[in-house]
């Protein structure tokens, strides 16, 4: 996954959870924002390798979170 692009990780997330890019991008934000906070990550990545919003793109591009409207959960 850190070897794709971000253009195909974004559209991998798009395509996983069946969203558009404006619901993608709310669900990111709150997904980092948690992650910043402490949360773990559902990945074995390292915050301090990576982006906030770059893992929770991730997460959701591997299905590991279900978007519902403008929201996720787990």
């Amino acid at each position: 996954m850190k070897n794709m692009r971000l253009e195909e990780i974004t559209a991998k997330a798009l395509n996983a959870a069946g969203i558009d890019r404006y619901q993608l991008a709310v669900a990111v934000a709150q997904r980092a924002k948690e992650l910043e906070n402490g949360a773990q990550s559902k990945l074995n990545i390292d915050l301090k390798s990576v982006k906030s919003a770059d893992l929770a793109l991730m997460e959701i591009a591997e299905g590991l979170l279900t978007i519902k409207g403008f929201k996720y959960v787990d």
